[in-house]
């Protein structure tokens, strides 16, 4: 059929009586809307919404498309008019509707190689005298003694005022009264939704939703009326399982599933189960990252009823997904309390790495204390001799001498601990360590009284070395009246080393001025470091022999001991040995005249630090010998 024929006959069954050439049609194809007609009342905005921006009708995101409004009645293009009409692409806003505005209105959508017409009739009811509300009205039933909920008709305005991002406001009517929000058992819900706790017969009624907003500087609102039923009677209500307000832990990044399961009697309509997050609806479309699933169902153990479950599927969790409710709701009149489930961070767990990093720390901590104690020794001098000039200068302070030698030659091997003490200690000390040493038998002078001749040298030393054997302290050749006459001669240096028998005293007078001058200075005075030198290894029973004195300081800072460092090397021989070698006690005073062996760096280490830094303005004076 002729398609303007066609056209021409529809212009005459509508009554039109203009020449279809003051449209330019130019062959375009016809669409019917899904709702021919709209109903307002005169001062409300009536919204004309085409339907032909669809992919039904062509491919409206790639192909470029041009729509005009037009008024079948007059003929004419509907365009911007302050105050009375407002064209937003595929729909066009009537403000302030009057009787006049009746009538029939056409769309025209062209694209590069088509035309489509589409046309709606906008109908202008007068409202019924003593009456509030429109005339036309939307009919909903409530259940008696339940919670109910009435929908607002006008969400297809809120959402393409959204789409605008244009806010709006509703506000709800009983009859000619207005209800305000929580109070007397009303609640607004959602935006087009008013929630009426207890539902009784009284609330039967009329209720009208006024939308208000601001459109292109125009305040303007429309309203829909709702004729509102209680019925009396108990039927099911929908239970929601899950989610049960619940808080969930989840790892970041990880991907995530929750179910909206839902009772839904089969007395009444079907539900449909909703997911909402920020109170926006969560889209079905698997493309994007948030998305959910579609719907199932399954018979119930209970008699009439079904379990309806929907998924809420994130492909990958991000930071921005935590702390919001995720609602599960219920698509139906009835109201449901809200069921949501929150998603927060899974806490590090913190166990391991602290416990990995607190055990190595206390594996550091009991290395590095074994790794010191093992190489203490090494790691002081290296440290004396890198930061020599942290210590001060030991020149400064007036002594003579680094050390006083103390030895005395014991019944077997005297002639080895003299050479010990004549040759080989000066040898290390002195010469290869530089240090200044007063040793009896080389440097006292002759006819000088014993006891000045010890005091004075002593106190012109830093330190005093102390040789010894296990026949050190045993008298020999000595009686009582020779003992009498040592402590005669050595009263004024007398301390708590005096010893309560001559058998514990030393091997010769000189030995025993020395080594009472010392314990004195080390012991009472605390003015004098003594350094115990152990030349050979004594049992339990000849440690007992020992002058209290000695025993005492030994206890308190021990001895360094030549036999060690002579039994430890000899573990390292591979040849064999007699027994007479291997009971040989003068093997422990051929020691190493190296001087980084063991022994010698134990000497190194108690003697006097010999530092760069001077020692300031109160220098001592040195003694006159």
């Amino acid at each position: 059929m002729n398609l303007s024929l066609t056209f021409s006959r529809l212009l005459v069954f509508l009554g039109i009586t203009w020449t279809y050439a003051e449209i330019p049609k130019n062959n375009c194809t016809i669409h019917h809307l899904q709702f021919d007609m709209v109903f307002f009342v005169p001062g409300d905005v009536a919204m004309l919404n085409s339907t032909l921006v669809s992919p039904d009708v062509f491919d409206y995101k790639t192909v470029p498309y041009n729509i005009t409004w037009w008024n079948l009645k007059t003929g004419q293009e509907m365009i911007n008019q302050t105050d009375k009409v407002f064209v937003l692409s595929e729909t066009m806003w009537v403000l302030d509707v009057t009787l006049e505005d009746k009538g029939e209105y056409m769309t025209i959508l062209r694209t590069p190689s088509r035309c489509f017409m589409q046309s709606i009739k906008l109908v202008v009811d007068t409202p019924i005298p003593g009456e509030c509300g429109k005339p036309q009205k939307a009919y909903q039933e409530l259940q008696a003694g339940v919670s109910h909920l009435l929908n607002c008709p006008l969400m297809d305005y809120i959402q393409k005022l959204k789409s605008y991002n244009i806010s709006s406001t509703i506000k709800w009517f009983k009859d000619c009264d207005p209800i305000f929000d929580e109070t007397e058992k009303y609640q607004y819900r959602d935006c087009t939704k008013l929630n009426i706790d207890g539902v009784g017969f009284h609330h039967s009624g009329l209720y009208t939703c006024v939308l208000t907003f601001t459109l292109d500087g125009f305040v303007g609102s429309v309203s829909e009326t709702i004729n509102a039923t209680v019925k009396d009677g108990e039927y099911p209500v929908p239970q929601i399982f899950e989610p049960a307000n619940e808080t969930i832990k989840v790892k970041d990044g990880s991907r995530f599933t929750k179910k909206c399961l839902v009772f839904v009697p089969t007395v009444g309509q079907s539900l449909d189960p909703i997911w909402y997050v920020r109170d926006l609806k969560v889209s079905n479309k698997t493309s994007e990252r948030i998305y959910m699933s579609g719907k199932t169902s399954r018979k119930h153990d209970a008699p009439a009823g079904f379990l309806v479950e929907r998924l809420l599927i994130f492909s990958k969790l991000t930071p921005e997904d935590f702390n919001l409710n995720y609602t599960c709701l219920v698509m139906s009149s009835r109201v449901q309390p809200p069921a949501y489930f929150t998603l927060i961070p899974v806490e590090p767990d913190l166990i391991l790495p602290v416990g990995c990093v607190f055990g190595s720390l206390i594996f550091l901590f009991i290395m590095s204390v074994a790794i010191f104690y093992t190489f203490r020794i090494s790691i002081v001098l290296w440290f004396r001799e890198t930061f020599s000039i942290l210590y001060t200068d030991k020149d400064l302070d007036g002594k003579l001498y680094d050390a006083y030698v103390a030895y005395s030659q014991p019944v077997g091997f005297g002639e080895e601990v003299e050479k010990f003490a004549l040759h080989t200690l000066p040898q290390v000390l002195e010469e290869s360590c530089g240090y200044r040493l007063f040793i009896e038998g080389r440097d006292g002078l002759p006819g000088q009284s014993k006891v000045d001749f010890v005091e004075e040298n002593i106190q012109a030393s830093r330190c005093f070395l102390l040789l010894y054997t296990a026949s050190t302290f045993i008298c020999r050749h000595q009686t009582s009246d020779t003992c009498s006459n040592s402590r005669d001669k050595t009263k004024k240096t007398q301390s708590l080393t005096h010893e309560s028998s001559c058998d514990r005293v030393c091997s010769d007078t000189m030995h025993h001025l020395e080594c009472v001058a010392a314990m004195h200075r080390a012991l009472l005075e605390e003015s004098l470091k003594v350094v115990l030198v152990e030349l050979e290894e004594l049992s339990s029973d000849q440690l007992a022999l020992l002058p209290e004195s000695v025993q005492h300081l030994k206890k308190k800072q021990g001895a360094v001991c030549l036999w060690k460092n002579s039994a430890a090397s000899k573990r390292w021989r591979t040849c064999l040995r007699t027994d007479e070698e291997q009971r040989s006690k003068v093997s422990y005073l051929s020691a190493s005249v190296c001087p980084s062996s063991r022994f010698w760096k134990e000497m190194r280490y108690h003697m006097p630090v010999k530092g760069r830094r001077g020692a300031g303005s109160g220098e001592t004076v040195p003694l006159n010998k």
